[in-house]
């Protein structure tokens, strides 16, 4: 019951599983862009509370691009599904346009599982590029295996993929796997990359 409103009760079900009053699913408008500015919203608030740098400059990243798409074009703006992908590659439940459009019934919530949606692990940042070899710094995020496939992506570009051929350690001793938490690695880039820059993986369970 609400403290401020004597009562009035608010139905809460419990299975085997538990229960999921708070399960919402999340707010994702990145298909209703043009609605929300030309309504005259000015800002739009990133979650980023308990979220990781992953998640914020992931998402960030798809809004800033689709904003500035429709700010050039307007008239011939589209919500271009790489964007939409992009966000799906970081930790999420199902998506919902909340109280945006009409009153939210029973669809915006997730009443089986409290479970995320998980398709790529957070790899290593990038912390330092040479030039002239080509070799990269990275701090290890989640373990990294070489012949596995990775994603490279930062603010500017688009992302790029490509296969760890060889890994070193700090002392530079040669290793096929970088196993500990913020381990420093290094690992010769296909394309240039800077500081900051993020390297994901699919996450295979």
């Amino acid at each position: 019951m609400e403290e401020t409103r004597p009562g009035e009760y608010f139905p809460v079900y419990e299975d085997k599983k538990g229960t999921y009053i708070f399960n919402s699913k999340d707010l994702c408008m990145t298909e209703h862009l043009p609605s929300l500015i030309e309504a005259g919203i000015s800002a739009f608030k990133i979650e980023g509370r308990m979220k990781s740098s992953y998640y914020v400059a992931t998402v960030v990243k798809a809004y800033r691009h689709l904003i500035d798409s429709y700010f050039s074009k307007p008239k011939e703006y589209f919500c271009d599904e790489k964007w939409l992908d992009e966000i799906k590659k970081v930790s999420h439940r199902y998506f919902t346009t909340g109280f945006y459009f009409t009153k939210p019934g029973g669809e915006e919530q997730r009443y089986d599982s409290s479970a995320y949606i998980k398709t790529y692990d957070f790899a290593g940042l990038i912390l330092d590029y040479n030039t002239d070899n080509q070799i990269a710094t990275i701090e290890q995020k989640n373990r990294i295996f070489v012949g596995e496939e990775i994603e490279i992506f930062g603010p500017d570009d688009d992302f790029f993929t490509q296969k760890i051929e060889k890994m070193w350690d700090e002392e530079g001793e040669e290793i096929e796997v970088a196993p500990h938490a913020k381990q420093i690695i290094r690992i010769k880039m296909a394309k240039p990359v800077k500081p900051w820059y993020m390297i994901r993986k699919f996450n295979k369970t």
